[in-house]
């Protein structure tokens, strides 16, 4: 994996380490924060180890993936944001999105929106993406908030293909971005 950093003012996003995954199996096991995921289901322990491995390989095989994202102050590890190509939609494809989820302790402070603006711009001008898509499930009124925060405009709405509920789908491109 390439070894990418990235220093916002209060946040470290990096590479994973073998000592996060217990740290993100504890974020996977909280179902207030699994709510608006895939079908609500908490993950485990091995769901998580196979999660960071599929999140690793995408750095390798794309040169973008998902960071880790620790507090500077604590260095504590508070969840991830970072960008994956949806292939489960593949009505928006070809497409890079911008994603997040941190720990429930860690919200309503700013963190969310601080990760994903250093992610967009990491995005738009270090890896040259002319457009990022950001996937939110209707309803989930605090990635709306943070997808509003970094600029992205809406641009459909459809349904998820396996689980079937209403999806959202914002865009920016490299024009509209203010860094």
């Amino acid at each position: 994996m390439t070894e990418t950093e990235i220093r916002t003012p209060r946040l470290l996003l990096r590479s994973w380490h073998d000592d996060d995954l217990t740290s993100m199996a504890d974020i996977n096991a909280d179902p207030r924060v699994m709510r608006w995921t895939d079908d609500g289901s908490v993950r485990d322990l091995d769901h998580t180890a196979e999660d960071i491995e599929r999140w690793e390989e995408e750095w390798d095989e794309e040169g973008f993936g998902l960071f880790a994202v620790e507090l500077l102050a604590s260095g504590e590890l508070i969840g991830f944001t970072g960008l994956s190509v949806p292939e489960f939609l593949p009505e928006v494809m070809p497409a890079v999105a911008i994603s997040w989820r941190l720990g429930s302790p860690f919200w309503g402070q700013g963190y969310a929106s601080e990760a994903a603006h250093a992610t967009l711009e990491f995005a738009l001008q270090d890896r040259g993406l002319d457009r990022v898509i950001s996937i939110s499930r209707v309803g989930d009124n605090a990635s709306e908030n943070v997808i509003r925060k970094l600029g992205m405009a809406p641009e459909r709405e459809t349904t998820h293909p396996v689980y079937g509920y209403p999806l959202r789908v914002h865009a920016i491109d490299l024009t509209e971005f203010q860094a």
